[in-house]
């Protein structure tokens, strides 16, 4: 394996910064305001909440130049290897003009005590440049990660409305203006080679290739591997956890593939919820709704779905309806690939079916064929940014008698793993698609799930609610306005 002891090569607004004394947990929003003395980035929550402390990182793209916003609470150093960071300071000109963005903040109040609103400012900075002509639902759906609690968002909105189609040729902007020479730095930058920094007890490794991360993990199969970090970043922000040696993904373009045929979907586990999103929402539409529910856009553009899956947490919101969709995923190490059922990946609690020395390398999921009906449902105590109580996910094939041939149901937050329901479907298949077999699958769930209670929900709320989805799928497979009516008021 060939390694440097070099550095993490980076660019910083305008300045190259490398650096070759780097804590692997060393978060990026620390090393702004620590080390950098680039205060206008804000810690809030310090777990990837409430976008105080939003940057945006740009990154090649197929030899594109790419921004999105992160948030540099959770994010490491260590991923930021061939990348552009661009803080707040960034924006404004060197005679101190604001950027249009900042300008109409200001000119529209939407910033009172001002703790919030760089982060505010770098988001719709993001999507300023991303997308030319974005209307209120774009502009409401990037800032679902940034919190406020003293403008009541609508000067916000108003702000980011006012300055959505201001594209004069003559203004300046500190990355439009610079584009071309930022796209042939970060290509000097990135390397096929293995960055390692530090003492064997605390490196940070940087693979090039997957080959290169296949041979790590070989030698450290201990190694935590980080691909977003909107997980692990909290391990160490609020669990203060050892996660040594840590080993950077982010940068494996290899593992950020999504391939499509008439067969299905081929998802790298490095690619992230942002870069897999048209593809799934255009395959499976009830997958795009619940990516847009899943964290804000900070979390969306980090956290990757092949993470989501190896961090084999019980309320994952992918792993149930890619269960329901019959996903597999492959796992790899120097020994070669395995593919197995996504359901049989998890075993019990925090324990998956990956030996120490493998990684996800990818995760397939079939195509839907037409006669099946297929829904998702995340549970939370509000709409967005928030985790699930319970995800469950519809799959049932019908034939021309309207009689179900086939089931997969899956739920996340109720047992220790993500689980399919498998008495509630064998109370479906053979049966006639009414209320009597709905009715027959809410019984058989208690023979399914023994869900606990926590501070998110209680058991009994778990069940209930379950019980009552089953309800709700059925009725929007059905299409019987009136038994939408007589379910939204209660009456079934």
């Amino acid at each position: 394996m060939t390694a440097t002891t070099g550095s993490i090569r980076f660019i910083l607004n305008d300045r190259d910064v490398a650096l070759s004394d780097l804590s692997p947990t060393a978060t990026l929003l620390d090393f702004l305001r620590l080390e950098r003395r680039l205060t206008g980035t804000k810690e809030g929550c310090a777990e990837g909440d409430c976008g105080a402390c939003t940057v945006l990182v740009g990154k090649l793209v197929d030899g594109t130049l790419i921004y999105e916003s992160v948030n540099a609470c959770i994010r490491f150093v260590g991923s930021l290897n061939a990348t552009h960071v661009v803080t707040v300071e960034h924006l404004a000109g060197r005679d101190g003009t604001l950027h249009p963005v900042q300008q109409a903040m200001a000119d529209y109040h939407g910033s009172q005590c001002g703790f919030c609103t760089p982060g505010f400012v770098m988001s719709l900075y993001g999507l300023w440049l991303s997308r030319d002509n974005p209307g209120r639902a774009d502009i409401e759906k990037v800032l679902q990660g940034n919190l406020c609690r003293c403008t009541g968002y609508e000067p916000i909105v108003k702000a980011a409305e006012a300055i959505a189609h201001a594209r004069p040729d003559s203004l300046f902007d500190p990355i439009l203006k610079v584009r071309e020479d930022v796209t042939a730095r970060l290509k000097s930058i990135k390397t096929e080679e293995t960055i390692i920094i530090g003492p064997e007890d605390a490196q940070l490794l940087v693979p090039g290739t997957t080959a290169a991360l296949t041979e790590i993990m070989e030698r450290l199969p201990k190694a935590t591997i980080v691909a977003g970090s909107t997980d692990v970043g909290l391990w160490i922000t609020k669990q203060m956890r050892a996660i040594n040696p840590v080993v950077f993904i982010s940068g494996l373009d290899a593992l950020q593939t999504i391939a499509e045929n008439a067969a299905g979907i081929t998802i790298g586990a490095g690619a992230s919820y942002t870069a897999a999103f048209e593809t799934l929402a255009r395959r499976f539409p009830p997958l795009g709704g619940l990516i847009n529910r899943i964290g804000g856009e900070q979390v969306r553009n980090m956290g990757t779905i092949g993470g989501n899956i190896a961090n084999g947490s019980p309320i994952g919101d992918s792993p149930p309806p890619l269960i329901a969709l019959g996903a597999t995923v492959t796992l790899r190490s120097t020994a070669g690939q395995r593919t197995l059922p996504l359901e049989d990946f998890f075993i019990q609690y925090g324990v998956q079916d990956r030996k120490a020395s493998e990684f996800v390398e990818s995760i397939f999921v079939p195509a839907l064929p037409e006669a099946d009906h297929f829904a998702v449902y995340k549970i939370t105590k509000r709409r967005d940014e928030d985790i699930s109580a319970l995800c469950a996910a519809f799959r049932v094939t019908l034939d021309a008698g309207n009689r179900v041939t086939a089931a997969r149901i899956a739920f996340g937050g109720m047992a220790g793993t993500p689980k399919r329901a498998s008495a509630a479907e064998t109370a479906f298949v053979g049966q006639l698609w009414n209320e009597e077999t709905i009715k027959a699958a809410q019984a058989a769930l208690e023979q399914d799930y023994q869900p606990l209670t926590d501070w998110r929900a209680t058991a009994d709320y778990r069940m209930l609610t379950a019980k009552n989805l089953f309800t709700r799928f059925f009725l929007e497979t059905s299409g019987e306005p009136a038994e939408l009516k007589r379910f939204a008021t209660g009456e079934i």
